[in-house]
């Protein structure tokens, strides 16, 4: 089997989508943190393997893929026993591709917005808008899981692996209320059942929001 290094840190939603498709793989790989406070992603031994200088990046033996989300189809397509994370059936893939771009786009995005400008310049003063665009996420994925157990369906698929990192860490900003969002709190719950889940996302959930709970004004 080709050697597998992922490059990345716990406290990245990213990077963590990419740990619980390795964990539910069940694939060996070495874990290489690079702490982007320090600029070690910006380093020419870096820069070399990812011009784009952003984690998460997987080294499969010489093959270098950065992007959470092309990582993740990639892992599954190359090393996944069946199709269940990542369903060949074309109507399948495309909502779960769906999703994997509404996560890009709008659910990470809105999360990144407001951290690292306080990451790498301390801004703490948060435009209700950047608030907004949050609330706006969380509505849009509760309406997506609909009556399933997951964002697919009743198997869980990288689709909620890249969503439920994300999801997971945007409390830092904006609690997930259990009455507003009840299918988002369940989906969080039961994702949180799997037995890889603790040590692949939780704990860098946590640390996350404990980095950013409480530090933002609203303007």
């Amino acid at each position: 089997m080709s050697k597998l290094v992922l490059y990345g840190l716990d406290i990245s939603p990213p990077v963590r989508a990419c740990l619980l498709t390795l964990r539910a793989l069940d694939v060996p790989f070495e874990y290489k943190i690079v702490d982007l406070l320090k600029g070690e992603h910006r380093t020419e031994e870096f820069l070399e393997k990812n011009p784009q200088h952003t984690v998460p990046l997987l080294d499969d033996d010489g093959t270098l893929i950065w992007d959470s989300h092309a990582i993740c189809c990639y892992l599954v397509d190359k090393y996944g026993k069946s199709d269940d994370l990542y369903p060949k059936d074309l109507v399948k893939r495309a909502k779960l591709e769906q999703r994997l771009y509404f996560d890009a786009s709008v659910l990470f995005m809105s999360l990144r917005n407001i951290s690292v400008p306080y990451f790498y310049k301390k801004v703490t003063t948060v435009p209700q808008e950047k608030i907004d665009n949050i609330i706006d996420a969380y509505g849009h994925l509760e309406n997506f899981l609909g009556d399933s157990p997951y964002l697919i369906g009743d198997t869980v698929t990288i689709a909620d692996f890249c969503c439920g990192a994300t999801a997971s860490s945007l409390p830092a900003m904006v609690s997930i209320d259990p009455e507003k969002y009840p299918k988002i709190t369940a989906w969080l719950a039961r994702l949180g059942e799997l037995p890889y889940y603790k040590e692949a996302n939780a704990k860098g959930a946590e640390e996350y929001i404990a980095i950013l709970k409480d530090v933002f004004t609203i303007v």
